[in-house]
């Protein structure tokens, strides 16, 4: 992953961070999209049905956009192999929001790559 995309250093010493065995479902379709996961660590499928559309790992973001619209999550995250991951949820995104203009240019990045990627095939 590009450095300027490397979540990692923001939340290297998170107290949230939570470990993940594999085969562990991070979240699924149509729950309630209330954080995005920055990864510390590992690796993440995210699946459509029983189709795997990205492997995100260290360094990458999932869920973000069930936190920015509020929708049902339209995809399944499954971690691949043991993984660390730091929930952010809409208050803490707020925050980073303001005090670090360069997290949402880079969420915003995040996005704009997935969208891309899905409409180009």
């Amino acid at each position: 992953m590009e450095p300027e995309r490397d979540f990692v250093r923001l939340f290297r010493h998170s107290p949230d961070a939570k470990t993940l065995a594999a085969g562990s479902v991070l979240f699924e379709t149509n729950e309630p999209g209330d954080a995005l996961y920055v990864i510390l660590s590992g690796q993440v499928e995210i699946r459509i049905g029983d189709r795997v559309v990205e492997i995100v790992g260290s360094g990458g973001i999932v869920g973000e956009l069930g936190l920015i619209d509020k929708a049902p999550r339209s995809a399944t995250a499954v971690v691949v192999s043991e993984a660390t991951v730091v929930p952010v949820d809409e208050r803490r995104f707020l925050f980073l929001v303001q005090q670090t203009p360069f997290f949402a240019l880079n969420v915003m990045r995040v996005m704009a790559d997935r969208l891309r990627s899905r409409t180009a095939h």
